[in-house]
């Protein structure tokens, strides 16, 4: 199974990267964050993508999620809903069986860091709800924190900076805490080049001066049936990278 997530940074200007991408990747899970868009704006060639269970929740402007499950994987249509935190189009959750596969945006907490903290602590409160019910947790998406030095390059590491502060790491160790693991660096645990997210100048791209934004989260006995989860730093024009996990 491949769990994919990608923040596309506006779903109208990516919308033939993405069908082009998902087309080459053919990912069971699709997480996308911040398509900038209402169901009435997104093209109608991605608004019921063909073999997917599609839900695009978004209200145009910034912020917005979706998440699509193949027909092919998933044999029933999931029941796709949101928990009664988001106020902002920021998480729709589907269930599948036992599994609950959520696509999330962390706000990036420059305008308002107070409410970055309190979705934070509203997301780990959520995690702890489906773990306590007994459900496994795949949860995806733009994190808006580097959860150590590692995950930011050396160019871009600053003392508390927003994204690399000590409280929102620590709760995003938290979040993991929760019986989640991080499938990037569980896998890779010693890539100091394994990033995300590039600022869009000075061609940091290109030279892979970035952070890591970007996770997948899966309960432990998910997260160790993981082979790879490679960020795709060559696709697209988005600021970040399609990131995609395989689960044997």
């Amino acid at each position: 199974m491949k769990v994919a997530t990608w923040n596309v940074n506006g779903i109208r200007a990516r919308g033939e990267q993405f069908e082009k991408w998902i087309g080459e990747a053919q990912p069971d899970v699709v997480c996308l964050q911040e398509i900038k868009a209402k169901i009435e704006q997104v093209p109608a060639a991605l608004c019921n993508l063909g073999g997917y269970w599609c839900y695009w929740h978004g209200h145009g402007g910034y912020s917005g999620v979706a998440l699509h499950l193949r027909h092919d994987t998933f044999g029933e249509e999931p029941l796709f809903s949101h928990p009664a935190f988001d106020h902002e189009t920021r998480v729709v959750q589907a269930e599948a069986g036992d599994t609950v596969f959520a696509s999330v945006y962390v706000p990036n907490g420059g305008k308002d860091y107070d409410a970055k903290i309190a979705f934070l602590k509203a997301l780990i409160e959520y995690a702890r709800d489906v773990r306590g019910a007994g459900r496994r947790l795949v949860l995806c998406g733009d994190l808006n924190i580097a959860r150590a030095d590692m995950d930011v390059h050396p160019k871009e590491r600053k003392l508390e900076m927003i994204g690399q502060r000590s409280e929102e790491r620590a709760l995003l160790e938290a979040l993991i805490a929760e019986g989640l693991s991080d499938v990037g660096r569980r896998l890779y645990p010693d890539d100091e080049g394994y990033f995300t997210w590039w600022a869009p100048w000075r061609n940091l791209r290109q030279r892979n001066i970035g952070w890591r934004l970007d996770y997948v989260l899966a309960s432990e006995a998910l997260a160790e049936r993981a082979v790879s989860c490679p960020s795709y730093r060559e696709v697209g024009t988005s600021d970040h990278a399609p990131v995609v996990a395989t689960f044997e």
